[in-house]
């Protein structure tokens, strides 16, 4: 692979009390474990940041492939995908998994096009190839 661009992030004293910040400092956070896990919930995990992550990764692959269609859509603005990241364990026993839901919304465009686009932005998506194969994710047009 030909790097283009590469994102650095630290992590100190892990979920439940630590921090986890950007080498920029364009994030900053305090890392908890949610309410639903036995913590405070005052702070961000993981799975937040996998989800925002993979949410706005997939927007902009499904951005990326309709812009090399011989006849784009018109995406709305107001398109989203919301990602549903949920963290268990795995049926191993031997660790935590995670399993993903996208919930993909583009206003004005039929549901057999965005579901054609979302399949093609699976192919190109960095998080989609990466977890390919490891990670059950369910895409649906909302």
């Amino acid at each position: 692979m030909k790097k283009i661009y590469t994102a650095v992030g630290i992590a100190q004293g892990g979920r439940g009390g630590g921090t986890a910040k950007t080498d920029d400092g364009m994030l900053d956070l305090i890392l908890a474990h949610p309410k639903k896990m036995g913590g405070d919930g005052q702070g961000t995990n993981p799975e937040q940041l996998f989800a925002v992550g993979y949410s706005s990764c997939f927007l902009g692959a499904m951005k990326f492939v309709n812009s090399k269609a011989k006849k784009p859509l018109t995406l709305s603005p107001d398109s989203t995908v919301t990602a549903h990241v949920s963290f268990g364990p795995r049926s191993d026993k031997k660790g935590f998994g995670i399993e993903v839901k996208l919930d993909v919304s583009l206003p004005g465009v039929k549901k057999a096009e965005a579901t054609a686009l979302a399949k093609k932005a699976h192919v190109v998506c960095p998080y989609s190839h990466a977890i390919r194969k490891n990670v059950k994710v369910t895409t649906k047009i909302v």
